[in-house]
């Protein structure tokens, strides 16, 4: 069988690690970092789609370096942007260790794109013939821990009695299915507008930017990391989208992250993201 991107591979599927679901990895693999952040800091950064990393049982999911390498396996630049971030504010931040082709952190544990078996055009060997005991396994293994690790610094905050302020950092890619997308950064949020809409107006009026208001993506997902993690807590919070060609050297990533702490430091004094406030959401309209 050939697949999109050209290498040959036999008509049986790639082994999977033979594990009960519950058992650890057998590498010291870590499926999440976090970075504590300062005492009083309100603000938590999650990177749901830092590294394109895959536990060494798992091998290369049958995909050459390359595709590795593109935005199918990470978001290029978000990590860096979300650790400079983290260091100018002090705020806490979460970052995913293992690639989204391995299991998506920002998917709901029942969303059918949680394991991808083709994902722009590439198809996953190692994903192409999954059952549900391969998926348990790594939803307990990876995806899981990650989860507990982001809602564990929210209700660290909230043990304190004061209220976080959550801020996704993703990126996106300049074309989708040969379409250009001219937004330079994108703020996608559900109904609760008190950080989304101060973010896009101080990105566009301060800084002249390109900003799309639930572009390229819409915030209201079901079950994905803002939701879980903001939405139905009733705590303020949004994600970032960045265009991945203005994160291509270091520099670039430190710039954005310049832009960002000078964007929050004042939002973060507001009264109204001090307060747990339940805006519902966009996404339970569509289940109904």
């Amino acid at each position: 069988m050939r697949f999109a991107h050209g290498r040959q591979f036999a008509a049986n599927p790639v082994q999977q690690p033979q594990r009960n679901p519950l058992e650890p990895p057998e590498s010291p693999f870590r499926p999440v970092e976090i970075l504590p952040g300062a005492a009083n800091q309100r603000l938590i950064l999650f990177c749901d789609h830092a590294r394109s990393d895959l536990p060494p049982a798992y091998g290369d999911l049958g995909l050459p370096p390359e595709a590795m390498r593109r935005h199918i396996a990470y978001d290029l630049g978000a990590e860096a942007v979300t650790r400079k971030l983290a260091g100018l504010t002090g705020a806490a931040a979460a970052f995913a260790c293992f690639s989204r082709l391995l299991i998506d952190p920002n998917r709901a544990e029942d969303d059918p794109t949680l394991v991808m078996r083709l994902s722009d055009g590439a198809i996953i060997p190692g994903n192409a013939y999954i059952d549900d005991v391969e998926i348990s396994r790594r939803i307990e293994t990876y995806w899981r821990p990650y989860r507990r690790a982001c809602a564990d610094l929210v209700e660290k905050v909230r043990a304190e009695r004061r209220v976080p302020v959550l801020l996704g950092i993703h990126s996106f890619t300049p074309r989708f299915k040969r379409k250009a997308r001219p937004w330079q950064v994108g703020v996608l949020w559900d109904q609760d507008p008190r950080l989304a809409q101060p973010l896009i107006r101080s990105l566009r009026e301060d800084h002249g930017l390109t900003v799309g208001d639930n572009e390229p993506y819409d915030g209201a997902l079901y079950g994905d990391s803002m939701y879980e993690l903001s939405t139905r807590r009733g705590l303020p919070g949004a994600l970032i989208e960045i265009r991945q060609d203005l994160l291509s050297k270091p520099e670039h990533c430190d710039a954005w992250a310049e832009i960002l702490a000078g964007v929050l430091q004042p939002l973060l004094k507001r009264e109204d993201l001090a307060r747990e406030e339940y805006y519902g959401s966009r996404a339970l309209c569509r289940l109904s």
